[in-house]
């Protein structure tokens, strides 16, 4: 149930006079009230009619329910969550099939003794023709969300109650039935219509979900907070890239009949094909989608999808060997999309592959993706090693996506930026009153909620060394024990750890513990600096039809001239950040210049010295962190831009000697210090050079003086 839903607070029983309340008021409603009281009387009914208590047989009621299973089933959660919010209020809710009669009634147990009076139990018919003007059958007749209160009812022997009904229909626009609240007309609440509609529209979602389930569904809204909640609009997608329906919210949001929706595709609704999208989403870290209609309003869209890959992929196929083949519908190639050969083939699992999404080309990733992929579902911890920026989440959400455990959570743990007084009760969870300011229910702890997925514990080298031993003891034995608590939690997890550290020289220092290490370190694997990849092109691609999926700009020759010399110290997040903006202020041209780029960037790619000197691949580690991809000694094209013509060449550097060779986290201090100096020591200006947070700068600045 929504925030907006549970915060509702139903009030207990007031004397309101009807009278007084404003929902009698409203023009529309006398309108529409007054329109059905004239049916009525055409259909021949009176107001001082006697309640029909003739429901339908006990036979034909099961028929009627046993046709109408899959509705109770989608409305049965949902009715008993609204019951939670009325109880006690003299109500009752109630579910209708398409006719009106009603199928399953639940409520406070002396106003289900009133209803009975007035035939409002199951098997009864409340269709107009039947009771007159009533929630339940105007609503029927209206299409629409219907509140009729007191002497509303046109037989008057109803007129002590009030109704609220929404119906529900199924994504091609069919009534299914209809879900109402009844109450006591002096208990009356403005928001009872409101949980009543919201609840309808769950019923309606969790059909379409069923209904849909193997299908693209394309989840939006035009505020991104609103996608995952009952104000987001789903469409479904067919494998022909014809739309097949779509929820409530979608048909208001666009402005559409459902008939007129099911006349659109994907490509003539919102400018694009499913083969775009499927690249965008193919990411590990996924972000929405932006789209736009016809008329240029914009839409931020999630993707679900769980069937096979070769039902939806539209555009082509591509084998190993690149070669396109033809699809089961073609649609032009979108520019900038980039060829996969895992949309044909998939995984196990009948899933896109983000392993193989990683692969653009450069050495050493590919020989990272292999290796990965061996130990893939084998139950091997993973732990990979690069400095700050270099897609280390990436990788492992990748790892979550191909695997077993996709279905569960991926819960990730920064343990550099949970203050060391609270990391505890993060990881492990805590019992109410386990310390000050704990929740007054606990919190089950972030390796609970990792429960048969991947648990990812980013920058592992900074957690403290008292909670090592913890951790230690939850990968060993399976268990968890919650701060406060006497009883242990099994849980089945998946671990990845990643660090920019030397574990092994922590080990040496004493601040690491050498059997966590050992615990961690079945695989582990190194991603190489930007510095070092031969795919920046490649990779700034990617980024960019990320950031702009329906007019992707291009990079003009000088400004890749430009990246390609530079060192990017901040890594793939530097570049990101960097291209991010430039993509904004290049809306509307066909390619990013440096006018585009923003002024700190170049100042900054002008202002580091250009030392020559290039951060080489770190050399093989006799500890078992030897078994990172490494590719020995390739050429690498100078790191940072030409200083400006009026500054003196800066001098040939010689290559430092074997013995002097740096670390890779030494090399990275080093970096971090150079841009500091290049803007005078301003944190702030650093942090947004290197893509990094200003906490992250202090951190590595104090480890590097051995704080």
């Amino acid at each position: 149930m929504p925030p907006s839903q549970a915060a509702v607070v139903m009030p207990t029983k007031t004397a309101t006079p009807p009278a007084a309340l404003p929902v009698a008021q409203h023009p529309a409603r006398v309108e529409l009230i007054e329109q059905s009281h004239l049916r009525c009387a055409a259909l021949g009914l009176t107001r001082v009619e006697r309640p029909d208590f003739e429901p339908l047989m006990r036979s034909d009621l099961s028929v009627a329910r046993e046709r109408n299973q899959r509705l109770f089933a989608h409305a049965a959660p949902v009715m008993e969550m609204l019951f939670e919010q009325i109880v006690n209020t003299d109500s009752m809710i109630l579910l209708t099939d398409a006719q009106g009669t009603i199928l399953h009634s639940v409520g406070d147990l002396d106003f289900l003794q009133r209803a009975g009076k007035v035939a409002l139990a199951p098997g009864v018919n409340w269709a107009e023709q039947s009771k007159g003007t009533n929630a339940i059958g105007t609503a029927l007749f209206e299409e629409s969300p219907t509140l009729v209160h007191g002497s509303e009812h046109f037989i008057h022997a109803n007129s002590f109650l009030t109704c609220s009904a929404a119906p529900i229909f199924d994504p091609r626009g069919n009534m299914l039935g209809v879900l109402d609240v009844t109450g006591d007309q002096h208990s009356y609440h403005q928001h009872t219509m409101g949980l009543v509609r919201m609840s309808a529209r769950m019923i309606e979602n969790h059909w379409l979900s069923d209904d849909c389930g193997n299908r693209l569904r394309l989840h939006f809204h035009s505020r991104v907070e609103f996608i995952g909640t009952l104000l987001e609009g789903i469409v479904v997608i067919g494998a022909d890239g014809k739309i097949l329906g779509g929820n409530r919210s979608a048909l208001d949001q666009l402005d559409i009949s459902s008939a007129a929706l099911r006349m659109h595709s994907l490509s003539s609704l919102f400018g694009t094909t499913a083969a775009a999208v499927f690249d965008h989403f193919r990411a590990p870290l996924q972000v929405p989608m932006p789209l736009s209609l016809p008329n240029g309003r914009r839409f931020h869209v999630n993707a679900r999808f769980n069937g096979p890959p070769r039902a939806m992929v539209i555009g082509f196929d591509a084998d190993e060997s690149g070669k396109a083949e033809p699809a089961a519908a073609t649609a032009p190639l979108q520019p900038g999309r980039l060829p996969d050969p895992s949309a044909a083939a998939g995984n196990a699992a009948g899933r896109l592959s983000g392993l193989h999404y990683l692969k653009t080309g450069d050495a050493q990733i590919e020989t990272t993706v292999h290796k990965v992929q061996r130990v893939l579902n084998r139950d091997i911890p993973l732990l990979i090693l690069g400095e700050t920026g270099t897609g280390k989440e990436l990788l492992a959400r990748a790892v979550h996506q191909d695997s077993n455990r996709v279905r569960q959570a991926f819960v990730a743990v920064n343990c550099a930026s949970i203050p060391e007084s609270l990391i505890e009760a993060e990881l492990f969870g805590y019992e109410d009153g386990a310390f000050t300011g704990a929740r007054r229910k606990g919190a089950p702890g972030r390796i609970v909620q990792a429960n048969g997925g991947t648990l990812f514990l980013d920058e592992i080298g900074d957690m403290p060394l008292s909670l090592q031993a913890r951790l230690l003891r939850v990968l060993q034995e399976r268990c968890v024990m919650p701060l406060g608590s006497q009883k242990s939690i099994p849980v089945d997890i998946a671990v990845i750890g990643a660090t920019h550290r030397n574990l092994r020289e922590m080990i040496e220092a004493g601040s690491f513990r050498e059997d966590l290490y050992y615990r961690l370190n079945g695989l582990v694997v190194r991603l190489p600096a930007l510095r070092q990849r031969s795919d920046l092109r490649l990779v700034a691609q990617r980024i960019l039809l990320a950031e702009c999926p329906q007019a992707t700009p291009g990079i003009s020759p000088a400004v890749m001239a430009m990246f390609e010399r530079y060192a990017w110290p901040g890594n793939i997040r530097q570049l990101a950040n960097v291209l991010r903006t430039a993509a904004v202020m290049a809306a509307g041209e066909a390619q990013i210049t440096e006018q585009h780029l923003s002024d700190d960037f170049l100042e900054d790619v002008r202002r580091v010295p250009a030392a020559g000197v290039r951060v080489a691949a770190p050399a093989a580690d006799p500890a078992p962190e030897a078994a990172a991809p490494v590719v020995a000694d390739q050429p690498v094209p100078p790191l940072v831009a030409a200083p400006p013509a009026a500054s003196p060449p800066a001098p040939p550097v010689t290559p430092a000697p074997a013995a002097a060779a740096r670390t890779l986290g030494e090399a990275e201090i080093e970096m971090i210090r150079q841009v500091l100096a290049a803007a005078n020591g301003n944190i702030s200006v650093a942090s947004k050079r290197l893509g990094i947070s200003r906490n992250t700068i202090y951190r590595k600045l104090r480890w590097g003086q051995g704080g």
